[in-house]
């Protein structure tokens, strides 16, 4: 079956399902002249991430070109990421939002 799912810029490190995928699916995301290879290590449910490229502890999480958040600990590709492995940047003052 395909799955269809969106990443909007090649420096992104998550991709967004636009249907519940469940786990073992293989996916091909393509964005822009960039094809990533997925094996879903989790069930991922409509319009949730999942990352496309190895996140490290405290590395930023990238979606549409901008920094969402910092990975609490490192980030397989093909897994879920949400506030179990996510701490939000955004309107924090104690943290510095760069690209």
């Amino acid at each position: 079956m395909s799955y269809h799912t969106v990443m909007m810029k090649p420096l992104d490190n998550v991709a967004i399902a636009l249907a519940n995928i469940p786990e073992g699916e293989e996916l091909t995301i393509v964005c822009q002249e960039h094809t990533f290879k997925v094996l879903l290590l989790e069930g991922i449910e409509f319009g949730h991430k999942f990352t496309v490229k190895p996140i490290a502890a405290g590395g930023d999480i990238l979606k549409y070109g901008e920094v969402i958040g910092a990975a609490t600990r490192d980030i397989q590709v093909g897994e879920h990421v949400h506030v179990h492995n996510l701490e939000g940047k955004r309107g924090r003052g104690d943290q510095h939002v760069a690209i």
